[in-house]
Order: structure tokens, then sequence, then C-alpha cells
């Protein structure tokens, strides 16, 4: 591996702009490359934030080596990560790939065999894993502060009455739209990171807004080997907010109302640096009773530390930051859930 690793970017909408470009740019021993977008005003858009990138319509110039690139990050819409991370692992590339891994369990297991198979890196960004509460969380538990954990409340809802028309809300099969791909995917996956994998899952994937044809008001409740319940809710339509995440254990609770503040930060154009991923006293979760509570300090949030492990892994064959066998787990769930919904019953899983 060269000493600088160059990387291309596949996608330039939300993900690439705010979460996946600004993150690769300033990790040390990665090198922003390549952006590729076939839209001419993102095209402007990513030749002036970051003009030492080639700006490309399409990514056969990263597989065919005309772009010099050593890894591949996928942030295009859901249908295009399978063919995409394909056509990148065929190539010898180390391959990132935005949430969802892929459309079904079945796909992403083949993703795996492929790059295996090639001896390339292949990681999923579940950047959740570094938002500050999840973290606090994994202290909280290290630390036994709340007893034997018997249920875990996770949810993401925002207040969206008006649909939004892109492919994200599209129900064509191989899309992955709606909010159980989209939400559900960090949810699933921070609750089989902190309890085990699942052993049961039951869902009600609901369409509440007018002319809305995938899931945008979803219930999941996932049984996991630990014997931890979580409940999980994702919603476009929830006008007031409920905690972030609640965890009762037969010692203490934990509740934490508010989203982590790296995305919004991200968004605004911030960039990783002193004080990032902080979050202001006020916002922070309570540990206790009712009758015995205590302000919890949230840990520093830390997407940077993503694309930092996957410098490191390609730089000493160290652990990528999420193995993707844990995204196929994750998919199984999800699959699990839509069998559920569709037909009224609990799903076993094999364990």
């Amino acid at each position: 591996m060269p000493e600088t690793v160059r990387v291309g970017l596949i996608g330039y909408g939300l993900a690439g702009v705010a979460f996946h470009a600004p993150l690769i740019a300033t990790t040390p021993g990665l090198q922003l490359a390549a952006i590729v977008t076939g839209n001419p005003e993102r095209q402007a858009t990513a030749a002036r934030d970051h003009p030492d990138a080639r700006i490309l319509a399409s990514a056969e110039p990263l597989f065919a080596g005309d772009a010099r690139v050593d890894a591949v990050v996928i942030a295009s819409p859901n249908r295009t990560h399978v063919p995409l991370a394909s056509a990148a692992i065929a190539a010898g590339l180390a391959t990132v790939i935005d949430k969802p891994m892929a459309a079904t369990a079945d796909e992403a297991r083949a993703l795996i065999a492929s790059a295996h198979a090639r001896g390339v890196l292949l990681t999923v960004f579940h950047n959740r894993r570094w938002d500050g509460d999840f973290l606090t969380l994994q202290r909280l538990l290290r630390d036994e502060a709340l007893g034997g954990v018997h249920r875990f409340e996770s949810r993401f809802e925002r207040w969206r009455p008006e649909p939004r028309r892109t492919w994200r809300e599209d129900g064509t099969p191989g899309e992955a739209g709606g909010l159980l791909y989209d939400l559900g995917s960090h949810l699933i996956d921070q609750a089989l990171v902190l309890f085990g994998p699942a052993t049961t899952v039951y869902a009600e994937l609901d369409r509440r807004r007018p002319g809305v044809v995938v899931d945008d008001d979803s219930f999941v409740a996932v049984t996991h080997t630990s014997g931890v319940r979580s409940h999980l809710w994702m919603s476009s339509v929830a006008a007031q907010g409920a905690p972030r995440m609640r965890v009762l254990g037969n010692k203490a609770a934990y509740t934490k109302y508010g989203l982590d503040v790296q995305e919004a930060a991200l968004r605004a154009g911030a960039r990783p640096g002193p004080g990032w991923g902080e979050e202001l006293p006020e916002h922070w979760g309570r540990l206790g009773t009712d009758d015995d509570q205590q302000t919890v300090a949230t840990e520093p949030g830390n997407y940077p530390e993503f694309y930092r492990r996957v410098e490191r892994a390609l730089r000493d064959g160290s652990a990528p930051p999420v193995l993707p066998e844990d995204a196929v787990r994750s998919l199984d769930v999800i699959e699990a859930a839509q069998k559920s919904s569709a037909e009224r019953r609990t799903i076993p899983l094999k364990v």
C-alpha cells in the first residue's frame, strides 16, 4: 500500500457531500483523489469543495485503473451498491459501502465471498457506531451501571408529513427504499453490537402518508441471544420526539433525548478538529431511577474514527472498522422484519 491511499468516492448526494468526502479528506494517510457524479451541478459543487480531486462522470476510470485509486467508497443510491461493489472488488480495490450493504443478505454474502477470493478489504459505513450516545451507553454497560439490561429502546423519528419524492421513497424491487433500510439499518446494527445476535424478530411496517409506497412509520422488536429485547422505532410522521434511547436494567435506567451532533455539524460545513462531536451539557442523558437520578456526560461522537480504522486496516492488515458479516446479520433482521409484517407473526432466526 502506498504512503498515501488514494480514494475514489462514487456519489455526491447527501452521503457523499456531508459524510464521506469531508471525513476522507481530513483523515491522515487518505487522499480524496476522485469524485464520481453524473450530475453537472454536483460536479461543479464537487470541484469547488475539493479542487484537488479529479471529477468523473462515471466510475469506469476507477475500475479500469485510469484514475489510479487504491480504494473506492460507494455512496450512491442503494440499488447501485451491489453492482458497483462487485466491479470494485473485481478490480482489486478496497471497498467501502454506505449502508445498507445490499438489498438482500444473499447479495451481501456474495460480495463477501468475492472480496475474500480477491483478497481485498470490504467494509460498510455503519457510522452510527460512533454516535456519542451509543459510545456513552457502551461505557455504561462496561461499567455495569445499569445492572442486567432487559430492554433497549431506540428511535430515529422525524416530522416530514409531506413525502419527498426521492429514490429513498421508491418501492421498486431492488431499490431498498423505505425507513427500514434507511434508518432501521442503523438501529438494528447498534442493537446487535450492544446485545448480540437476534433469535426472533417481530415488526410492524406501515405507510402513513398518502401516496407513499414504502414504510414510513415502523417498529421492529428483536429478541437477542442474551435475553435482551430491543424495541426499535423509525418514523417520518412523529410530530413530537420521544427519547432517542431508553435502556432499562435491573439496577438503573439510562434515558437520552436528542440526536448526535455530528450530522448537523457536517451538514453545516464543519470539519473534524478540536471539540469535535462534543455535546452541550444541557443535552446529556440521565442515569438512575425516578427517585435517584444523575446527569451522565455524553461521550464525544467520533465519526472520523471510521476512516482512521480504514486507513489502518489498509496499512497493517488489521480488522476493518465494521466487519461485512455484521452487515449481513442486520440484513437478516431486515428481511425477517419484512416477512413478519407481511405475515403478522414473529419470525425465528438461526443463530
